[in-house]
């Protein structure tokens, strides 16, 4: 039986926002903002002093939002985001620590690979939704398309230099169940606190879907078989 915590239909949108918070006031309505958008699921990266505390404030206050916390570096900081709140947990890699504490306390884990011998490490592990990171910087939209041959079974988080332009591409990937990034949140329109902005970003992040297939061209000899 399977051991995997986080199957390929967990995410709810095509976009994951990556967010980091210097300030914990801005949690909640950003939460409120993206959820009303139409993106759910939102990941607070532990990165700053304010990340634990803007988790726990938008598990208390924003129920509709499916916070999760990244930049998991071990078993110490999935513990003390599980404690805030978090619902789920994304890693830059795979750490048994932190693969332990999510076991334990049946919390979805999406850890990060960029080879394969990574994918297969994790799929040792029981996980098969897994965040390619740096996505760009890793081999970019060819890596990823190169690895659905080897492991069919594997759905990827592509995350890391992905903005609104270059989404659709990677949706388009058979693969990829969504995409990480940080611009339906940028830096600088939380610090403004203009939410309605984020709420627009927000809602045409959630739009994003693959490109559509370019239609055939029109044959150059069909007038003459008239």
């Amino acid at each position: 039986m399977s051991r995997d915590r986080f199957g390929p239909d967990t995410f709810s949108g095509p976009v994951v926002p990556v967010v980091v918070l210097d300030e914990v006031r801005h949690a909640v309505p950003l939460a409120r903002a993206l959820v009303a958008g139409g993106l759910r699921d939102i990941e607070i990266t532990l990165r700053t002093p304010a990340a634990l505390d803007a988790i726990r404030r938008i598990a208390g206050e924003v129920p509709e939002a499916r916070v999760g916390a990244g930049t998991v570096l071990g078993a110490d900081d999935a513990a003390r985001a599980l404690e805030a709140g978090a619902r789920f947990l994304v890693s830059p890699g795979l750490g048994r620590g932190i693969a332990a504490v999510a076991r334990e306390r049946g919390v979805p884990l999406v850890p990060g690979v960029a080879t394969p011998t990574e994918v297969m490490a994790a799929l040792d592990e029981g996980f098969s939704l897994l965040k390619f990171f740096p996505a760009a910087a890793a081999g970019g939209l060819p890596m990823l398309r190169a690895m659905a041959g080897p492991f069919p079974s594997v759905r990827f988080c592509p995350t890391g230099g992905i903005d609104a332009r270059g989404a659709p591409d990677w949706l388009a990937l058979p693969n990829v169940a969504a995409v990480g990034g940080t611009w339906p949140a940028p830096a600088p329109v939380v610090a403004r606190e203009d939410w309605s902005a984020i709420e627009a970003l927000a809602r045409a992040a959630a739009a994003l879907r693959a490109p559509s297939p370019p239609s055939n061209p029109p044959d150059p000899q069909q007038g003459e078989r008239r």
